[in-house]
């Protein structure tokens, strides 16, 4: 029996988690509501929330504070904003006109949303059984039965692998735009949409609700009239707090939020379907010549035999078939691929300067933007999924205190770098990991070379490649690598580091030999330092102007 969907027009009540409770639209708080304004704040007040999937867009270091010259990629629109909601519950106690069930393949009752078929009836089973399945990416759509919803659309969304990262994303995607699509299909106009994705097909959460925000965002913006109401639903604290802090970005309420969501929207958003766009699998069209535009008839001019092949050369007949957009069209993948091999196997096949002097195989092109974006993302998702315990347990990289201008610490302990027992990619999971929540803001380093000369140490070709991982907002935002006890070999390796690898970050380089010097950028009470950097900085300096208590660690000035 179909039902009356209450229409938004107060917004008074109070959402409840009460599986028992129908919930209207008119108890469900708008998103354009004032009790989530303050949803942008949460970076400075609730750092466990931090975006550690998606980092900040690759963008120049002069459009960090400002955005001066940028072009909004989702506007304000106060009409969709009006169409949004986010509620905390099971999107079946709702009345609406339909619910989502995310499922698999078969439409088992076993694999679908939890509770859904409990509180539809034997019924829906039972409908679902007849459909035949359903693919990966797709929908479809049975009645409600016990449900105050009009009907269910039923999703199947996709396993997640990091290798596969982006045909993840576009299924995911065709997900929500299907359910979309079956709203308007049978002539409904409200949904309510729970999380298309289950911990079992290990579907990172952040990066499936910046999906699920952006597919919505973009359907909306061609489909606005056909549909009055969309709302969010999750069912824990974790979702919540995400789809608050994501919402802004692609639902922005005022200007404001519009001009922070420039600066905080990843760099790939997407087409204007909300899909990942991928070079080298488009279909590439060129545009048809111009027809030829008759021209009046002009009496013959008779000219010299020797200008007549250059009159055939230069005609404007030939020109009228050259559309220029045809003959400026950009080079395609295949051919770009086809030069960044060649590139490769000429560095790899040319005098490598640094390798002649030992310092590692440099060889190879730069990596452009999204090159390095999509790079980083693929290893935070790996570490985020790993248990990388045995390298903590390692201290090599710890988190510090703050630096005397209050910027975050990251400490790296050279001595206890055993190459020869550590699993070099593993290494570099931690280092993404750890290093992810700092570099979203400036910070500093504080490299310990404190007997690290005993060790062997990695070369400057796997610098260069974690450095490459780490992505560019690690170079725009270090403030400044400060290294206690440098060597003449290290101090040569990073004036290599500057030559064949980054000029800007390894500029960024100060030595300090003994402790004191330090502690004038890094105060004492702020960093967890090794037994053997206080004996190693007595021993190298003989105690000059400082005394070590070795019990409390404590340094006193030598009068």
């Amino acid at each position: 029996m179909y039902r009356t969907v209450a229409t938004a027009t107060t917004r008074g009540g109070v959402p409840t988690d009460n599986g028992d409770s129908v919930v209207t639209l008119d108890q469900v708080p708008r998103w354009s509501d004032a009790e989530y304004r303050s949803s942008l704040e949460y970076e400075n007040e609730d750092p466990s929330f931090s975006n550690s999937y998606f980092p900040d867009p690759l963008t120049s270091p002069g459009e960090e504070s400002s955005s001066n010259g940028m072009v909004s990629r989702f506007p304000v629109d106060h009409e969709i904003n009006s169409k949004i909601y986010l509620w905390r519950g099971q999107p079946w106690n709702l009345e609406v006109d339909a619910v989502v069930n995310s499922t698999n393949e078969n439409l088992d009752e076993a694999h679908s949303s939890h509770g859904l078929h409990a509180a539809a009836g034997p019924g829906l089973a039972e409908e679902c059984v007849t459909l035949g399945g359903c693919r990966t990416g797709m929908a479809k759509v049975t009645n409600a039965y016990d449900l105050p919803a009009r009907r269910v659309i039923h999703t199947v969304g996709p396993k997640y692998a990091v290798k596969y990262h982006t045909a993840a994303e576009n299924a995911l995607s065709h997900c929500y735009r299907s359910c979309l699509e079956l709203l308007i299909d049978n002539g409904l106009r409200s949904i309510a949409m729970g999380c298309i994705y289950t911990e079992a097909k290990n579907y990172p959460r952040e990066p499936a609700a910046h999906v699920a925000i952006r597919t919505v965002r973009r359907f909306l913006e061609k489909q606005k009239d056909k549909i009055t109401a969309v709302v969010f639903c999750t069912s824990t604290s974790p979702d919540t707090e995400i789809y608050k802090r994501l919402l802004p970005l692609y639902f922005p309420r005022d200007k404001h939020e519009e001009e922070v969501a420039m600066t905080k929207l990843p760099a790939d958003v997407g087409d204007e379907n909300g899909e990942t766009i991928i070079d080298e699998r488009k279909i590439r069209i060129k545009p048809l010549p111009k027809k030829a535009i008759p021209k009046p008839p002009q009496a013959p001019v008779e000219l010299p035999v020797s200008d007549v092949g250059l009159v055939r050369r230069n005609s404007n007949y030939l020109d009228t078939y050259l559309d220029p957009a045809f003959m400026s069209l950009i080079k395609d993948p295949d051919q770009r691929r086809q030069e960044q091999w060649e590139k490769n196997a000429q560095a790899q096949g040319g005098w490598n300067c640094a390798k002649m002097l030992g310092f590692g195989d440099l060889g190879g092109p730069p990596l452009s933007a999204a090159e390095e974006y999509s790079l980083h993302s693929r290893y935070l998702a790996k570490a985020n999924s790993l248990n990388l315990s045995e390298i903590a347990e390692m201290k090599i990289v710890y988190r510090g205190g703050v630096d005397s201008e209050g910027r975050p610490v990251m400490v790296v302990v050279g001595a206890h770098f055993l190459l020869r027992c550590l699993e070099l990619e593993r290494f570099i999971l931690y280092v993404v990991k750890e290093f992810e929540p700092l570099i979203q803001k400036p910070y500093t380093i504080v490299y310990f070379h404190s007997a690290a000369s005993l060790q062997i140490q990695p070369d400057l070709g796997w610098m260069r490649r974690l450095q490459q991982i780490l992505g560019r907002k690690h170079q725009r935002n270090l403030h400044a690598i400060y290294v206690l006890h440098p060597t003449f070999h290290l101090k040569a390796a990073i004036f290599a580091l500057q030559m064949f690898v980054d000029n800007v970050v390894w500029k960024q380089v100060v030595y300090a030999d003994r402790l004191l010097q330090l502690f004038r950028y890094v105060p004492r009470e702020q960093l967890t330092i090794p037994d053997f950097v206080f004996q190693h900085d007595l021993e190298v300096n003989g105690g000059k102007g400082l005394i070590v208590d070795p019990r409390t660690k404590y340094v006193y000035h030598r009068p």
